[in-house]
């Protein structure tokens, strides 16, 4: 379930791409044919680097609202 704070549904789909990502590139491991390093680097590289860039960019993007 998705948190209704800015920053933490950021946070939580960066969460999501890198583990997706993780994932896909796990199961290429076991996969032994010349199209699954495509995939590997493809579909698990792009998702590691978009949960990446968007965890960052939450990092970087957050304002502190005075308490």
């Amino acid at each position: 379930m998705l948190s209704t704070n800015r920053f933490e549904r950021r946070r939580q789909v960066a969460g999501v791409c890198v583990v997706l990502g993780l994932v896909i590139e796990a199961l290429c491991l076991l996969w032994a044919t010349p199209i699954a390093f495509v995939v590997f680097v493809a579909i698990g590289g792009s998702l590691m680097f978009v949960g990446i860039v968007l965890y960052l960019f939450s990092l970087v993007n957050t304002v502190v609202s005075p308490e």
